[in-house]
């Protein structure tokens, strides 16, 4: 399957996660893999919105985050759970929109050009946290509601997929 990555930029953004989401879907149409899954979407996001970092950080051990499948510069490879934006919202359960990283406090700093953030829990089958999806911009204030809710119902995939090789 050889699928073209969409440049989604010059779409208003409710059209553009349609298009995403569209794409993920057709994508990963019997697959799975949450890993295989994650690799795709990062691919596809990465790409579609032309972001600075795409990519995932997994659960490994109770605390504990993990680089996953991304897209870009090297990630940070391991972060606690409260530690920067992406252990809070791990810790909290919750997406974090970051509007200035310089402003957060606790901000982990993997890639000096990051300006914005968004970070979404990411909850498989049985509602446990597998992961987060964390999302980097080089432009100040490039994340909104929007993202928000377009990222949101993205990563639904991972509680709706089932089969064996899905994460309990």
């Amino acid at each position: 399957m050889a699928e073209e990555t969409a440049d989604l930029r010059g779409l208003p953004k409710a059209q553009a996660y349609e298009a995403l989401a569209s794409s993920v879907q057709a994508t990963l149409e019997g697959i799975h893999d949450p890993i295989a899954a994650m690799a795709t979407i990062s691919a596809l996001l990465h790409h579609g919105f032309g972001h600075l970092w795409t990519g995932f950080y997994r659960v490994v051990s109770p605390g504990l985050l993990c680089v996953g499948p991304y897209q870009g510069t090297l990630g940070c490879l391991e972060i606690r759970f409260g530690k920067g934006v992406c252990g809070t919202a791990a810790a909290e359960g919750r997406t974090v929109v970051v509007p200035d990283v310089q402003a957060f406090p606790g901000h982990i700093t993997c890639d000096a050009r990051s300006r914005s953030e968004i970070v979404v829990p990411v909850f498989g089958p049985g509602g446990a946290l597998i992961a987060v999806l964390d999302v980097d911009s080089d432009r100040a204030g490039a994340f909104d509601d929007e993202d928000r809710a377009g990222l949101e119902a993205l990563v639904g995939w991972f509680a709706a997929v089932r089969g064996e090789d899905a994460v309990p």
